[in-house]
């Protein structure tokens, strides 16, 4: 047993805009978040070490003997064996990145040191580990490591366990790659697993006529709408609601794509909303690398990738026939609307579009976050305000239109 505690890094500002409403740790990356993978392999109380405005929801709490994982680090067999073999007071080390350690209270005291590093054992493991250290850096790297960040999860979640009966309507590839959660129904579709499983949650659903190529998860409560066309990669949080094509995306919780439209080779927060035939460019019409906004650089920067689509905050919103061209990134509480392709770098709190771009004001943004979170019987509540507040505030710099 452990007390675990998920450290926020520097890299936290790369993750940006996913990261500004919650630690990197509580990002989803396949079927489940960051948190929920490690606290399922170390059982145990956990807690957080965060920026100082998020602590507010996702508090310090330091015991006497610690273990510390970076929010980034995604786990595997071979990194918990090496976690599994610290002594008190050492860290492994990984290109001069702290992913783990044991660290007593005295230690974690000193986190805010300059001289961390003459505080603990460093065990630099970055020749002998380099092969199977995985670390989230940019948004782009959810939906990059999503394939095989599913097959993991459905491996641990589903082990040992029976699945739900699929109906006898629905045709499926390799049955026994696919599981449904209790509650779960699935009717008159076809679901292929044979390039990866496919995971239905708990009391979710896959409406008629949907095509699914694994490997795929849909959340609890989830729902696949009707004709559905999912392509491999695609995963959900819980609450999401999914309809026309989508590829390659990681969708965190209480969002909806529901209508006809492209989506792919991206990843969206919570609490948004894509309008009907909004669309998203993956793929340059050059071909070349795509390039997207870096928050932590303040300057758009090289991804590596040739198909790169749409990063959108939690509680951004699209209206119907919205284009998204290859890279945008969205920021938090947007809504985007009008015709032609807006900026690929909206700022959180914008609205509007190409034609034009103002503030969407404090209290009408909060008006729409708490409309829409009653819909599903959740409250917006002081904590949550409080940290949107802190975001609205620091995002103002790169809303221009407020200075002229």
């Amino acid at each position: 047993m452990y007390h675990v505690l998920f450290f926020d890094d520097e890299h936290w500002y790369s993750l940006l805009p996913l990261s500004f409403t919650k630690p990197a740790c509580e990002l989803r990356v396949g079927i489940r978040t960051i948190s929920q993978k490690w606290t399922s392999i170390f059982q145990g109380s956990f807690a957080y070490i965060t920026r100082d405005y998020l602590s507010v929801k996702y508090p310090i709490n330091i015991h006497k003997e610690n273990l510390i994982i970076n929010g980034r680090l995604l786990p595997n067999d071979q990194t918990v064996q090496l976690i599994n073999q610290l002594e008190m007071n050492q860290a492994l080390i990984f290109n001069d990145v702290m992913i783990a350690a044991r660290l007593d209270e005295d230690q974690i005291n000193r986190l805010g040191n300059d001289n961390l590093e003459d505080t603990f054992e460093a065990i630099d493991i970055s020749t002998i580990a380099a092969d199977y250290i995985d670390m989230i850096k940019r948004p782009h790297d959810l939906f990059s490591h999503n394939k095989q960040q599913i097959a993991y999860d459905f491996k641990k979640i589903c082990a040992h366990r029976k699945s739900a009966t699929l109906d006898h309507t629905n045709r499926s590839v390799k049955s026994d790659q696919i599981f449904l959660e209790q509650g779960a129904k699935v009717s008159f579709s076809l679901l292929n697993a044979s390039e990866g499983p496919i995971y239905i949650g708990k009391n979710a659903q896959v409406l008629e006529n949907a095509v699914i190529k694994g490997p795929f998860a849909l959340g609890d409560y989830g729902v696949v709408k009707m004709g559905a066309k999912i392509y491999p990669g695609v995963s959900t949080g819980p609450h999401c609601k999914i309809g026309g094509e989508i590829g390659n995306t990681v969708i965190q919780a209480y969002s909806n794509k529901g209508h006809d439209g492209y989506l792919g080779d991206s990843v969206i927060g919570e609490w948004c909303n894509l309008g009907a035939d909004t669309n998203n460019s993956n793929l340059k019409n050059n071909y070349a690398e795509v390039k997207t906004w870096n928050y932590a650089m303040e300057k758009f920067d090289k991804t590596g990738l040739q198909f790169c689509g749409l990063t959108m905050g939690d509680h951004s919103k699209s209206a119907i026939n919205t284009m998204f061209n290859t890279g945008t990134v969205t920021g938090v509480a947007a809504n985007i609307f009008g015709h032609g392709f807006p900026r690929n770098f909206i700022p959180s709190f914008s609205w509007g579009g190409y034609q034009k771009i103002t503030t969407f004001t404090f209290d009408k943004s909060l008006e729409m976050m708490d409309l829409m979170m009653s819909r599903r019987n959740v409250r917006l509540d002081e904590l949550d305000i409080q940290i949107m507040k802190t975001i609205f505030d620091h995002t103002a710099k790169y809303r221009s239109w407020e200075k002229s």
